[in-house]
């Protein structure tokens, strides 16, 4: 009898994580479709015109809201409300580091352009209260619509089917992909050869797509991923780009399409792909064991819900 009772419990258990896993898979495609269908509206009216500061980039910021309009639309049309996308706080550690670590990586990036005559510096002219403040929550309302759809939905069901490693590769490639048209195709470059744009570009997405992907699942948060995305825009973009003084070949290095960036993100990737086993492993059990990090018990971590 009570072998009976564990075959029974394992086959229930067996069936309910394959109900799991295509519903994850089911709301994967969904989140994706609807997020090519609301992306191509201003994919199509910032490349016409030709700009990403046509209506004062209102287009863009509709366009990074794309993401996430289609994430909450999924859930809401796969399982009738919001839960899963990480409402909680998740602890405010967590928090900050998702804000410095692109003040990290960046500063490392451009202090090495600078040090070794790559590029010129000089002072930031702007008010630094303005910039951390207002700036900071400007950033943090446009990255949140990015968010919500990226690390909010897409990492989570990834992880209900692979690995950590496979999950950040996809959501940073499918990331990467998601702002190809406006490299290609608008002026969303630094005037480098696209190929070369291109690649550092993607390459830098793909590794930052690590930390985003480790955070939120050790946190339970999607606030993680705003913070990290919104430094990331606003130190880069507003900050370390203002400052830096082209030499003349300079936009070859700097950016986030230039080599620096590339180099210091993929070392931050192998460090957070190294903590894999900090990462609660919980959904990749339910992918039949293809997470590559142990239980949470194991790794000294307990999983943390998803909501509140």
């Amino acid at each position: 009898m009570v072998t009976t009772i564990d075959v029974r419990s394992a086959a229930g258990a067996g069936a309910a994580g394959a109900e799991e896993r295509r519903e994850a898979r089911a709301k994967v495609v969904t989140y994706l479709i609807l997020t090519l269908l609301f992306s191509s509206i201003f994919y199509a009216l910032i490349i016409s015109a030709g700009s990403l500061s046509v209506h004062g980039g209102a287009y863009v910021f509709a366009l990074m809201w794309s993401p996430g309009t289609a994430a909450l639309l999924t859930r809401l049309l796969r399982q009738r409300n919001l839960r899963g996308e990480g409402w909680g706080w998740g602890g405010t550690r967590w928090q900050l580091l998702a804000y410095v670590l692109p003040m990290a990586y960046a500063t490392v990036a451009y202090g090495a352009v600078w040090l070794l005559g790559l590029g010129g510096v000089h002072a930031y002219e702007r008010s630094m209260l303005v910039f951390l403040t207002l700036g900071t929550a400007q950033s943090c309302l446009s990255a949140l619509g990015e968010e919500l759809g990226w690390r909010g939905l897409l990492v989570p069901e990834l992880a209900k089917l692979t690995s950590f490693t496979r999950t950040s590769l996809i959501s940073g490639g499918i990331w990467a992909l998601w702002h190809m048209p406006l490299i290609l195709f608008a002026d969303y470059n630094s005037g480098t050869p696209k190929w070369f744009a291109v690649l550092c570009f993607a390459v830098m997405v793909v590794a930052i797509a690590f930390p985003f992907a480790w955070l939120r699942l050790v946190s339970g948060s999607v606030w993680t991923g705003m913070f990290l995305h919104a430094s990331h825009n606003l130190w880069i973009q507003g900050f370390f780009d203002r400052i830096t003084v082209d030499t003349g070949t300079t936009r070859w290095y700097t950016t986030e399409f230039g080599a620096a960036l590339a180099l210091t993100t993929t070392v931050v990737a192998f460090v957070f792909w190294r903590l894999r086993d900090r990462v609660p492993s919980t959904a990749g059990a339910l992918a039949g064991g293809t997470a590559d990090s142990p239980e949470p018990a194991a790794a000294g971590l307990t999983p943390t819900p998803s909501e509140p």
